[in-house]
């Protein structure tokens, strides 16, 4: 007999998921205890638990995996031949549809870019209090993008407008924005992407206690501290508008020890996903204010599922003992806000629970 862990260590399903599939009546375990409620299977049920990784990976719809694996081990394949030969071109029509889609998005983008007027603005000199600035780069750096594929979120936004420099910085799962103060600059809205190389040159010229020296010339960008300077190119992409994606009022809020509520999160139950997912916090609001950790049991409709190395992350940048949590809709992003400073948040967006 085969442990619950054995059988997801070696399908690639994660044990939450096989729980889910057991729920579901897709993949009963062979016996299950009485008294702990383990589950246990059987050596043959390996091969079933990886065809159905196989065709979940895939898409297939859980209504379709049923009959599958009802058809997989009988004498007649033709049913299962068929499930597999629609699914497929269901895949391949829904790909059609989205490159058509796609292909005019593209068109679209091309006609908006020719329509515009290139042009350089005029070099731009403002002063930031260094430990501000170092404070808003602490704040988002954690959120910047690794990913080759979207260069444009490979660094640092600075958005500069009516003397305030915002950093934000997004991975797309999630998003963090701070504020620092600037001098000597009332012109118009400027926003340039600081790669994230120079984005950790400028924190570290940023250690000492007076004002900095920011200057946007052209694709160039400096930061002066006393005899120091940090300086080189920004990113020519343009960045995500994020003042779209910022939380709306009226969530749900509950302030946290973040000394405790790391241990907990540390420590507490964990959703492991399928193979290469990562492992997932569901969490729940009580009605005292008090953040719970769920269990795999607990199907509390109202109940969050966020990354955990992401949540963890996200705490350790508020650089606070206590934060607030905020939290909207099942499906909408939690914030993480600082006390005395709401305007420095990061938002996590939530995983959606297979069941």
């Amino acid at each position: 007999m085969r442990s619950i862990g054995e059988m997801a260590r070696d399908s690639g399903l994660g044990v939450s998921a096989l729980r889910f599939y057991d729920r579901a009546g897709v993949l009963v375990p062979a016996w299950v205890d009485p008294v702990s409620g383990y589950r246990w299977y059987e050596p043959g049920q390996l091969e079933e638990a990886r065809l159905l990784a196989r065709l979940r990976r895939a898409g297939m719809p859980l209504a379709d995996v049923r009959l599958v694996l009802a058809g997989w081990s009988g004498p007649d394949t033709d049913l299962v031949r068929k499930l597999l030969g629609a699914h497929l071109r269901r895949l391949e029509q829904g790909l059609s549809e989205a490159r058509a889609e796609f292909s005019a998005l593209r068109a679209l983008l091309d006609h908006r870019e020719n329509a515009m007027t290139s042009f350089r603005s005029a070099p731009v000199r403002l002063s930031v209090a260094a430990p501000e600035l170092a404070a808003a780069l602490d704040a988002v750096r954690f959120a910047a993008s690794t990913d080759p594929e979207l260069p444009m979120l490979g660094g640092v936004l600075f958005d500069i407008e009516g003397g305030s420099l915002h950093a934000v910085a997004t991975d797309r799962y999630r998003m963090a924005v701070a504020r620092a103060g600037v001098a000597g600059y009332d012109g118009s809205r400027v926003q340039v992407i600081v790669p994230t190389p120079l984005a950790d040159a400028m924190r570290a010229l940023s250690d000492g206690e007076g004002p900095a020296r920011l200057s946007l010339d052209g694709d160039r960008v400096t930061l002066e501290a006393g005899d120091r300077q940090a300086a080189g190119r920004c990113l020519d992409h343009d960045f995500p508008d994020y003042r779209r994606l910022l939380p709306r009022a009226g969530g749900r809020r509950t302030v946290v020890e973040v000394a405790a509520f790391r241990h907990a999160l540390e420590t507490g139950p964990v959703r492991s996903g399928e193979s290469g997912a990562p492992d997932l916090s569901v969490l729940r609001v009580e009605d005292d204010g008090t953040v719970t950790l769920c269990t795999d049991a607990d199907e509390d409709p109202n109940r969050v599922a966020v990354n955990r190395e992401f949540l963890l992350a996200a705490l350790a940048a508020g650089a606070r003992d206590r934060l607030i949590l905020e939290f909207g809709a099942p499906a909408a992003p939690i914030a993480i806000r600082r006390p005395e400073d709401e305007g420095a948040f990061s938002l996590l967006m939530p995983v959606r629970l297979e069941n």
